[in-house]
């Protein structure tokens, strides 16, 4: 009988490590070529890996939760046939690995994938993950967390607040009624250790390199944006736009690639071994997106090029593959200036630390009604606060400054500028 190990591939962006997240498949399973056989998280995304092999699953040789660097073993497989695209057997596991090269034509493009049930029997490494709180249930993020922790399904949950939406009382109760949920996690009261892997140790990485790399400037100005919030409010009835959501990230992520192509100082990086400030010609606009693996950065690629509508669509496309993890390699690369909306979380200003290589990055503050002097007068006013960090090496203070005032302009007085250009 053949024994073949599918080794962990290189699945591109110059990735070298993984973590098992589910196995798809058990011990005694029959598996083709193309079959989904286990489920790993990268620095930057959730990735289902196909079988390049057909026969019978015989070990599963990394448990759920354990980073493992590309080349390692995963799983073998007996009497295994391989497609036509699939690499060469392979040497055992114990002798130095060899990566295969790419997730792309693992098998016949011809054949139908079927993926298996998630398997729960003895023989299997996989262990069934908590109750994920349910997208649709209306919770702020702070309550959705909370359900995690206590493995509460929002869904389940009998709203009592505002509007319909779910308190973290109503919570606690439910977890209480659940049995041991709320009483148990208090009386723990004890230490936690929580292995940082995948997207968050990515990005704890970056976020190191980032701050004793590029010395940031901070600075910050609170906008009048009522004429914008009107806009937002007049494009949501306009036929255009009915298909898609228009938010206040949009039209600030619209704003910013204008003030882009007026200030290109701060769409460029650094180029260390040749001393060279690399301005670009285009806009791949990075966006912050919270999802229950931690914060990822979807990058919008030519944003500039991009109508109002078709930005929107991208956004709302990339926040959600984002948040369901399925975001590709790809999808979170070669941007050239990122956007914050902190303003979600009750939040009106922060010291946003640049995504490493960029020159800039903007934070956008929660809006809200605020006494404003207009002409003499005091009016109630939709007013947010801008806070954007730039690299001095590569943006002087005046320029850091005039991108930030043309960005305010634009949101005090959109005109028709974002929606036209």
């Amino acid at each position: 009988m053949a024994l073949q190990h599918y080794r962990l591939p290189d699945v591109g962006e110059g990735l070298t490590e993984a973590t098992v997240v589910t196995w798809l498949v058990a011990v005694g399973d029959t598996v083709a070529v193309n079959t989904p056989v286990v489920e790993i998280e990268t620095a930057k995304s959730l990735v289902e890996l196909p079988s390049p092999y057909a026969g019978v699953v015989s070990a599963l040789l990394v448990p759920v939760g354990k980073t493992i660097e590309v080349g390692t073993a995963l799983i073998a497989i007996e009497d295994g046939v391989a497609s036509e695209a699939a690499p060469e057997p392979e040497e055992p596991a114990e002798e130095a690995p060899a990566s295969q090269a790419t997730l792309v034509g693992s098998g016949p493009r011809e054949m139908k994938q079927t993926r298996l049930p998630r398997k729960t029997a003895e023989n299997t490494l996989a262990v069934a993950p908590p109750p994920v709180a349910d997208a649709k249930a209306l919770a702020k993020p702070s309550v959705r967390k909370l359900a995690r922790d206590l493995g509460v399904d929002l869904a389940s949950v009998t709203p009592t607040g505002p509007d319909g939406t779910v308190s973290q009382d109503d919570v606690t109760a439910a977890a209480t009624h659940q049995g041991g949920g709320w009483s148990g996690f208090l009386a723990e009261r004890g230490e936690t250790r929580i292995d940082v892997t995948g997207i968050r140790r990515a990005t704890a990485r970056a976020m190191v390199e980032s701050a004793f790399t590029a010395p940031h400037v901070t600075e910050w100005t609170d906008v009048d944006v009522t004429r914008t919030m009107e806009l937002l409010a007049k494009m949501k009835t306009m036929r255009m736009f009915r298909d898609v959501r228009i938010t206040p990230t949009v039209l600030v992520a619209r704003a910013v690639c204008v003030a882009l192509r007026r200030n290109p100082e701060l769409n460029s990086s650094w180029d260390e071994k040749n001393s060279q400030i690399v301005r670009k010609s285009y806009v791949n606009l990075g966006f912050a997106a919270d999802t229950p693996r931690g914060l990822v950065v979807p990058v919008v690629h030519d944003a500039d090029a991009m109508s109002t509508y078709d930005l929107a669509v991208a956004l709302n496309e990339l926040t959600a593959t984002a948040r369901a993890g399925k975001t590709q390699p790809a999808d979170l690369s070669g941007g050239t200036f990122t956007i914050t909306n902190i303003g979600v979380f009750g939040i009106d200003a922060g010291t946003p630390i640049l995504s490493p290589g960029q020159a800039g990055i903007l934070a956008l503050g929660q809006i809200t009604k605020r006494p404003w002097v207009v002409e003499d007068r005091v009016e109630p006013r939709w007013v947010t606060t801008l806070a954007m960090s730039f690299d001095h090496r590569m943006v002087d203070g005046a320029e850091g400054s005039a991108f930030l005032s043309d960005i305010a302009e634009i949101l005090r007085d959109p005109g028709s500028t974002l929606i036209l250009t």
